[in-house]
């Protein structure tokens, strides 16, 4: 969900004109004093547009996608996505990712 939001971000950004800053490291973040009770994590995002498409399918097929893509805690676009570029989908549990192929 962080990645998804810089993204937004960075895309009105841009179709705003405004500079992109360049990415801040881990290290930054820990030695800025106004960061001191941030808890910091590194995002990486891509910068590719997003395209809406349509697909057709059954009924049955699209429910059964719908759960697997809750089950991995995934939207049902980053799913197919994942799915059909054979970069599996995750699961998480306890706190540890299981990669499902």
């Amino acid at each position: 969900m962080a990645a998804e939001a810089l993204a937004l971000h960075i895309s009105g950004m841009v179709e705003d004109g405004e500079p992109i800053p360049e990415p801040s490291t881990i290290h930054d973040v820990a030695e800025d004093p106004a960061m001191s009770r941030a808890v910091a994590f590194l995002v990486s995002v891509g910068l590719d547009k997003t395209v809406r498409l349509n697909i057709t399918a059954r009924e049955s097929q699209v429910a059964a996608i719908d759960q697997k893509a809750e089950e991995a805690g995934m939207t049902r676009s980053a799913y197919m996505v994942r799915a059909a570029l054979g970069r599996g989908t995750q699961k998480k549990t306890s706190g540890r990712r299981v990669v499902r192929q």
